[in-house]
């Protein structure tokens, strides 16, 4: 018999310690059993699983402590179990739970288990020999001196800060590298694709076996496909019902704000931020401003200018508020490829998509050439006036020194991108998206920067652009924004047709 089937065997004859389902035996689900044997396997030495709220992944990490210690899997001498987690108080909701497991144990075995509160929660085994241990830590690496564990739970590791969650996973790893230890660490998504536990499931390296149970982000959040694809327990009864779910992805849906990015987080499993933030504009209200064929260019002209930092994207649109005419166009530097830069972004091939529709210009080695850049655009407009240049304030002496090698007479209107000009644009934005006064093709550029562009929400409910994710290119989403607000402005604007006198 494996190590898996004997830890499957094991955690199945003990009984539900809580919930609705309290005395019945634990009947591990699909992708619990599929997970056991991935992290048990020949090789394996940390195991990675990533799954919406509730799905039961404390439970079945107390069942796998509570097997190590009892030397289910792995018969050394003076076992150590580490249980570590952000917070005292997170690791004791494991500690309470494998004290619940243990209680349907038979007699003779609980007798050689103390289950210790103070000074530190442990819990002490005294069979095959004793001295077995298992001790629950927060996240601080002073508390991992000396540990020489053969099975550790990193709990929520999603939700550690930095510096020192990063310093206590490394001290739990390299410790259990001394007695061929194997690491489990288990949470909900990170925020982001920058989190550690973010870059592990991306990139697993050798002897990482690695589940993760995310929601695409294509899908709306009450779609059922995306719900089964976050809680993979929910149809074997685990957690909650995919009814309950589906009921509060719509009251989310309405909520809007931070309840809507809790539900991603927590229950899609998605990497967003549990902060204040919504959506620039939602998928629907977006495509009903993608029309077929585009109004003229017409009227006077307002342009956004988002350049990007070292390696990162500009953008330049182009908005005729009379007509609705929106146009938007990017740039990267030539190296690396849009290929290999696609990659590194998640994208896949998505750059070189939009390289051979025409939205997309390669322009500099590893920074945009921004005079070629506002060449380019400009030779775009045929001719045509501009009547008002917006940019942000980054980046800003290079810009003027762009403009006067190209030539072109212009005073840019400066934006910045805090709460105060950012909100502005933003609600002038969505109002003429909203009245349909915005009209573009279908363009991926945009698509794809709109789909990774959220906004921060301050108590007073404003709101200003940020990427939904680490890797996220929403500088074509910030020009569009800039072009769209200040041509709202400016239509705003009385026409000087006469001057009124006082008599």
């Amino acid at each position: 018999m494996t190590p898996a089937e004997s830890v499957c065997r094991f955690i199945e004859r003990l009984r539900v310690p809580e919930g609705p389902l309290a005395g019945r035996r634990i009947k591990l689900a699909p992708f619990q059993r599929e997970f056991i044997e991935g992290a048990l396997g020949s090789g394996v030495s940390l195991a990675a699983l990533s799954v919406g709220r509730g799905a039961g992944k404390t439970t079945l990490g107390a069942g796998l402590c509570l097997a190590a210690l009892l030397g289910i899997a792995d018969k050394q001498p003076r076992r150590e179990v580490v249980i570590a987690a952000k917070t005292r108080d997170q690791g004791a909701i494991a500690w309470r739970l494998i004290e619940g497991l243990a209680s349907s144990l038979p007699l003779k075995t609980r007798k050689l288990l103390t289950f210790v509160r103070a000074p530190r929660l442990q819990i002490r085994y005294e069979g095959d020999g004793g001295g077995h241990v298992l001790n629950v830590l927060a996240s601080d690496a002073r508390n991992a001196l000396g540990l020489s564990p053969v099975f550790s739970l990193l709990d929520e590791r999603g939700f550690w800060d930095d510096e020192k969650g990063d310093a206590l996973e490394a001290a739990i790893t390299s410790a259990a590298g001394k007695r061929a230890g194997r690491v489990l660490v288990i949470s909900t998504s990170a925020a982001s694709d920058a989190h550690a536990f973010s870059k592990l499931l991306d990139e697993p390296g050798e002897g990482v076996f690695v589940r993760e149970y995310r929601a695409p982000d294509n899908l709306a959040p009450d779609d059922l496909e995306a719900i089964r694809a976050a809680n993979p327990g929910a149809v074997a009864g685990i957690g909650s019902s995919e009814e309950w779910l589906v009921a509060a992805a719509r009251r989310a849906i309405a909520r809007g704000g931070s309840a809507l990015s809790n539900f991603r987080l927590f229950h899609l499993n998605q990497r967003v931020s549990h902060e204040a933030r919504a959506v620039l504009i939602d998928v629907g209200r977006w495509m009903a401003c993608e029309v077929g064929e585009l109004p003229p260019r017409q009227g006077p002209l307002t342009c956004g200018i988002d350049l990007g930092g070292s390696s990162s994207m500009s953008a330049w649109a182009n908005f005729w508020h009379e007509t609705g005419r929106l146009e938007v166009y990017g740039a990267f530097p030539s190296s690396p490829n849009l290929l290999d830069r696609g990659r590194n972004d998640g994208v896949s091939d998505r750059y070189q998509r939009m390289f051979e529709a025409g939205e997309l210009l390669t322009l500099g080695q590893q920074v945009v050439d921004v005079p070629a850049f506002v060449s380019a655009m400009v030779a775009k407009l045929a001719g045509y006036s501009i009547q008002a240049l917006c940019c942000d304030r980054f980046r800003q002496s290079e810009f003027l020194e762009a403009l006067a090698k190209t030539g072109l007479q212009i005073v840019p209107t400066w934006r910045g991108q805090g709460w105060k000009d950012s909100a502005e644009d933003v609600e002038r934005f969505r109002q003429f998206a909203f009245e349909r006064r915005i009209k573009t093709e279908r363009s991926l550029l945009l698509r794809s920067a709109l789909g990774d562009c959220v906004t921060l929400v301050d108590p007073t409910g404003a709101a200003k652009i940020a990427k939904g994710r680490s890797t996220a290119r929403v500088d074509a989403a910030t020009a569009t924004v800039m072009a769209v607000g200040e041509g709202s402005r400016l239509a705003g604007r009385p026409q000087r047709t006469a001057r009124a006198m006082w008599l």
